[in-house]
């Protein structure tokens, strides 16, 4: 029987009111506040899927080769529990961009990388878009096209750093120092607009950097995108905002 108010409740899910599913790395490293993995960061609801198996050595390091399926069956649960669209924890993982759609059938957005042409669009002639990564010597012409990166975009990596890299990749430690994290990040993006004074706008690859990337803001003088400027532009299509003032235009 129909409702007289015609207010009838859907079902067909598991969970509700989060409509973005996050593939998590399997790591112990601190995920602090701005972190993709820390739940605070997020000013909506996500559902969370650890993929086991999936260390950052392997993905960043291995070119994550053998954990495709993993991620597809770890994608599907969490369509299966709700979500409506799906992201990674690893800009690597631009890499399964067009399986991961085609397996499971909502929207996916791997990486952070693919807002660089976004970002470019908006650049006046010129400038160019440069990408600061966890690792430089990782990041393969294969990841940047899946992610539709121009082959010739500026890069610069943390190797060279005391902290971030090291306890993020090589997984030395369960503790980080904060400070030296930000100070590697922040001198990779000033190394890479020194070394390229036409860019005019920084992607983050990794998803760990967002915490630092006021910083690095601050100490270069340009825009900078990361993973949370492109989850949360992703999340404002699943739930558009309502705009109630236009009852009474």
């Amino acid at each position: 029987m129909n409702s007289p108010s015609g207010r009838i409740a859907r079902g067909g899910k598991s969970i509700y009111g989060a409509p973005l599913g996050i593939l998590m790395l399997e790591a112990r490293f601190p995920r602090i506040p701005g972190d993709m993995g820390n739940g605070e960061t997020w000013p909506f609801p996500v559902l969370f899927r650890v993929v086991r198996g999936a260390t950052p050595e392997r993905v960043v390091l291995r070119g994550a080769r053998g954990l495709l399926p993993d991620f597809i069956a770890a994608a599907r649960e969490l369509v299966d529990l709700g979500a409506e669209a799906i992201t990674t924890n690893c800009g690597f993982l631009s890499l399964f961009q067009r399986e991961l759609a085609e397996a499971v059938g909502v929207p996916v957005a791997t990486s952070s990388l693919m807002q660089v042409p976004w970002v470019q669009a908006m650049l006046p002639p010129g400038q160019r878009v440069g990408v600061v990564t966890v690792s430089k010597a990782s990041l393969t012409e294969a990841h940047l096209a899946a992610a539709g990166v121009p082959l010739d975009t500026p890069i610069a990596g943390t190797e060279g750093g005391r902290e971030f890299f090291r306890v993020l990749i090589t997984a030395e430690k369960d503790d980080f120092d904060i400070d030296l994290a930000e100070r590697d990040v922040v001198e990779a993006g000033r190394a890479l607009v020194e070394a390229h004074p036409e860019v005019g706008a920084i992607v983050l690859e990794c998803t760990n950097m967002p915490p630092y990337a006021a910083a690095l803001r601050a100490e270069v003088g340009r825009p900078v995108y990361d993973i949370y400027s492109m989850v949360s532009w992703f999340q404002a299509g699943l739930r558009p905002r309502r705009f109630n003032s236009l009852n009474r235009v």
